[in-house]
């Protein structure tokens, strides 16, 4: 499935016995107060596991799953951006089919596991949607597609998936494509193909978000200039923090700032990364998840959080998490730092385990001087106004 991204999901096993520390009484009035989104939830990716419900309460280290309904309101995080996400594969005319076929499965999957829980959450499709469910008492699912493989070379379905709900997409993942350079592969194209200029255009026709997340530094360039409209990075770190091409300098930040744009801050590659050969082998297993078993998905839990004790994956922790958010604020401002941890698909860290710890990050923004305002900006304000300035 999610390649590197989706195994980092290992890194929150090591210190995670019970999904994470609910918050403290002093830290959620605040948080509940305001409206919060995440940009980017891969959990889309447990809606097809056999006995696993999104209703129902999960525990990381039981369940390598970061978030469900009653963990949200938990953490006070009033929705966001579920992903359909597609593996890169070949670039062949079957390879783009399949990869059609399975971005409309999980597109379809999504909308179906909304369904079965109306009064707790719904699919939003613009930034009024989200304030009105926010009023009415319910989660807020906006969809995004992560990684525009699945679009082969025929732009117009972007436009079927607009009319699915689709609001925000990136247009390639950890290897290069037929529209972009990946941040991790190869420079094929310097930065965007022709087709992948021609999807920018056609992303501001239909009013779609683009995602610089996983691009190449060209990449970013180019959709910064060609983009008539503010653009964002959907789950990604400073690249001041931990130096790796995944992540974003501070020159860019800034350009992307005087745009109009936003950087949602992710959890993952503040440290590198301890891929051994076991990770890898249970990641091989990890892909398969949705077709477990509830024993065979026991099974690898149980392994994986083995191997997390022996292995950890990650040597970052919540204070070097806050410390990167707090630089990226003090480089971009306020009005230009959103929130996208990358949870279900590799975000997570000791101290941040899943989505109940959020309260801590808004208690050490209040901490660090940041106004009510402010904050609540950095939670769902600039995401709102990005996704408002789109055309539309």
């Amino acid at each position: 499935m999610k390649q590197l991204a989706i195994l980092l999901t290992a890194t929150a096993l090591a210190a995670c016995s019970t999904g994470g520390d609910k918050p403290k009484a002093a830290e959620a009035p605040l948080h509940s107060r305001m409206l919060v989104l995440d940009t980017h939830l891969d959990t889309p990716l447990h809606f097809e596991r056999a006995g696993w419900s999104f209703a129902d309460r999960h525990t990381l280290a039981d369940d390598m799953v970061q978030l469900d309904i009653p963990r949200m309101k938990d953490g006070h995080l009033d929705g966001g951006f579920f992903v359909i996400y597609t593996e890169q594969g070949p670039l062949t005319a079957k390879g783009y089919a399949d990869a059609l076929a399975f971005a409309r499965g999980r597109s379809d999957l999504i909308d179906s596991t909304l369904a079965k829980y109306p009064d707790a959450i719904a699919p939003a499709r613009t930034a009024a949607d989200a304030r009105r469910l926010n009023r009415e008492g319910k989660l807020i699912a906006f969809k995004s597609m992560e990684n525009s493989y699945p679009l082969g070379e025929d732009l117009t379905l972007l436009a079927e998936f607009y009319a699915r709900g689709l609001r925000m997409a990136g247009p390639v993942h950890s290897r290069t494509n037929q529209f972009a350079d990946s941040a991790t592969g190869e420079a094929r194209w310097k930065g965007l193909s022709p087709l992948g200029k021609r999807w920018v255009a056609e992303m501001n026709r239909l009013g779609i978000v683009i995602d610089a997340s996983h691009s190449s530094d060209a990449a970013f360039d180019q959709m910064l200039e060609l983009s008539k409209y503010p653009i964002i990075l959907s789950h990604s770190s400073l690249r001041s923090a931990h130096d790796h091409p995944r992540n974003l300098d501070e020159a860019r930040l800034k350009a992307l700032a005087a745009k109009g744009g936003a950087m949602c801050i992710s959890t993952i590659f503040l440290s590198d990364m301890n891929m051994t050969p076991a990770r890898a082998g249970l990641f091989g297993q990890y892909e398969r998840i949705g077709a477990m078993t509830p024993a065979e998905q026991a099974d690898l839990n149980r392994k994986w959080r083995e191997l997390d004790q022996s292995e950890p994956l990650w040597a970052a922790d919540f204070e070097d998490y806050m410390k990167m958010v707090l630089r990226a604020i003090a480089v971009a401002g306020a009005d230009h730092i959103c929130f996208g941890a990358d949870w279900d698909g590799g975000g997570g860290l000791k101290g941040i385990e899943d989505i109940t710890a959020l309260p801590k990050v808004t208690a050490r923004l209040k901490e660090a001087g940041y106004s009510d305002a402010d904050i609540e900006k950095m939670w769902s304000g600039n995401v709102l106004r990005i996704l408002a300035a789109q055309g539309k």
